[in-house]
């Protein structure tokens, strides 16, 4: 913690994030085409133009070329642009700001390709399932302040449903944001300093980190100060938006809480690297990972190429440059990384992104790189001592992820008045206060549960995981928060377990949940009754990350939402009856049996 500077009433950490601010305001303003605020980056009315139409007659010129020509090469070769594609040729979506604003004037929400290119904005029109907006913010690395978070609170208040959905990219989500608002939002948001441009659509998505980065006692490298230089130079390359589709980034600093980086496109995982003849390289760097997409059913492998931590930026940019140039702009279902990996291996990819970057990279090999820890799988709830003697951490638990204004305005009283204002948001859809000195760690406890809030979890509800599902997206077949909750009161109250289980609750074949990564999956899905069609799931099990990393098996296909709750009792306490051994874990357990098997096993225990 910091002592005020008496000067001018702002901490040294504060002053410095006034400045980051002043610039990322500057740098918003050039990606719309704004004059630059004398004094902060760019001479008084100056105006920089960053269109990409190109002249009569000519070549595509400026940030959007990269992109125009990769367009023009897949046509040329006889592909047909997806209608995603063609609305991004045809209108900027980066100046869409005063549409944006009459639209908003007159009471309206976007129709046809403009509710895509409102996305770039982090907006999204989520009817049918709500007719309003949904607002994605942007936390390089999941941190935020106190004051922040306050701030947003009473945003939500003004402009949107009076809550935050905390997501499994370490973010935070706005909901039932009326037509007449987004504008407001935005200018909301960047007055807090949070600048979600690209928050959403085809573009790279939330940059996240190790979430106790700087705080935790085993990591071997910070990761913070990465995430926020990749943010940064996002929001300061034109190029970066407008990818052939989404783009994930994590950088993983081996401690504690995992950043779940093997299911990135891009994952930075810090290893302890052994010296060996012919390169400068020992002690901690990170191996470079490609082509995560659990969804996909994949996990991000590694190259082979072994970076130093200020490599790490200019190789991810090179990386997503080459994925510009080369991704499928004619099938949406084949636009991600890991396709292009698929088509030509590895090396190639690699190969190319040496071209972009004019140097050859450096391949470690893996008898040099010590073998990762596993994570600590409930280290994100509850109280932990920090690296730094004397202070602490809380992990708060949430229901499913989601928090009201007074709640958030409770937690950010908590830890500007007993810490120093630092919060972390995590990738498991909850938060840690950070910096409590040992003497008022009880009295953040108590506080925390006048919030209507715990520090403390079951095993199944420190693991638990829902996307927002069919009550705030149109592509999902069922309530998946509202079934999670259910499936947890119910395991609580009939069965104690020994054992972290993490349970994935997800609504679609997109996969915001990560279902294929738990160990209980479920994907919502439609399921017969009678003569109807009621909400239900596919019921998968056995997955994980990390040193566990699996894809999760199918199990039980069209289960109906109501009969989740004892089906996935029963399946624990058969666990329970059956595992060799106390410390066995439940993915290990249904690791070792067939489907055929699990099937007989979990069918023969019945949890009333």
């Amino acid at each position: 913690m910091s002592d005020s500077n008496e000067s001018n009433g702002f901490s040294p950490e504060q002053q410095s994030y006034l400045q980051g601010f002043a610039l990322g305001a500057d740098v918003s303003r050039k990606v719309q085409g704004l004059p630059v605020v004398s004094g902060s980056g760019g001479p008084a009315g100056q105006t920089v133009t960053l269109g990409g139409a190109a002249p009569a007659g000519g070549a595509p010129t400026g940030p959007e070329a990269i992109h125009r020509e990769a367009q023009d090469r897949q046509t040329a070769a006889g592909g047909k642009l997806v209608a995603e594609e063609k609305a991004k040729r045809d209108k900027d979506p980066l100046t869409m700001w005063d549409e944006m604003r009459d639209r908003a004037a007159a009471g309206e929400f976007p129709k046809k390709t403009d509710v895509f290119l409102t996305k770039y904005y982090g907006m999204f029109y989520v009817a049918p399932a709500q007719d309003s907006y949904m607002c994605r913010l942007r936390f390089p690395g999941g941190a935020i302040n106190s004051w922040q978070l306050k701030g947003l609170a009473d945003l939500a208040d003004r402009c949107a449903g009076g809550y935050t959905d905390i997501t499994t990219r370490a973010n935070l989500q706005y909901r039932e944001i009326p037509a007449k608002h987004p504008v407001n939002v935005l200018m909301g948001l960047r007055d807090l300093g949070v600048l979600n441009l690209g928050a959403g659509s085809d573009n790279i998505r939330n940059v996240t980190a190790s979430p106790l980065s700087g705080l935790d006692p085993t990591e071997l490298v910070e990761t913070l100060p990465l995430a926020r230089e990749m943010h940064h130079y996002i929001l300061a390359n034109r190029e970066m938006y407008g990818l052939p589709r989404k783009f994930n980034i994590a950088f993983e600093g081996g401690g504690r809480i995992a950043s779940l980086e093997d299911t990135n496109d891009i994952g930075f995982t810090a290893v302890e690297v052994e010296a060996g003849e012919g390169d400068d390289l020992s002690g901690v760097a990170f191996q470079l990972t490609l082509g995560g997409i659990t969804g996909h059913r994949d996990f991000a492998r590694p190259t082979g190429v072994v970076l130093k931590p200020e490599e790490c930026v200019p190789v991810a940019a090179a990386i997503v440059r080459v994925f510009i140039k080369n991704g499928d702009r004619t099938d949406r279902n084949k636009a991600r990384l890991k396709y292009v990996l698929d088509d030509w291996g590895f090396d190639k990819y690699i190969a190319e992104v040496e071209k972009e970057m004019g140097r050859e990279l450096r391949r470690v090999p893996d008898g040099r790189l010590k073998p990762r820890v596993s994570d600590d799988r409930t280290a994100h709830i509850g109280p932990h001592p920090q690296a730094q003697p004397g202070l602490n951490y809380l992990g708060v638990v949430f229901p499913v992820g989601r928090m009201s204004s007074d709640q958030m305005r409770g937690l950010a009283d908590i830890a500007s008045r007993l810490g120093d204002g630092e919060i972390r948001l995590t990738v498991w859809q909850n938060l840690v206060i950070a910096n409590l000195p040992d003497e008022r760690l009880e009295e953040a406890k108590l506080l925390v549960e006048g919030l209507g809030l715990d520090w403390r979890a079951s095993s199944v509800r420190a693991g638990l995981v829902a996307c927002t599902g069919a009550a705030g997206c149109k592509y999902a077949a069922s309530h998946t928060k509202q079934h999670a909750m259910l499936i947890s009161d119910y395991v609580e109250e009939r069965i104690e377990l020994d054992h972290p289980v993490n349970i994935h609750v997800t609504g679609c074949h997109h996969s915001c949940a990560q279902h294929y990564i738990g160990d209980i999956g479920l994907i919502g899905a439609k399921v017969e009754e009678g003569e109807d069609m009621v909400e239900g799931y596919d019921l998968l099990v056995g997955g994980g990350y990390g040193v566990r990393r699996a894809i999760a098996r199918e199990l039980f296909p069209k289960l109906k939402a109501d009969d989740c709750p004892a089906v996935v009792a029963g399946m624990l306490q058969a666990y329970l009856d059956h595992r060799a051994s106390p410390e066995e874990g439940f993915a290990e357990f249904t690791s070792r049996h067939e489907i055929d098997q699990l099937k007989e096993l979990f069918a023969a225990v019945s949890v009333a």
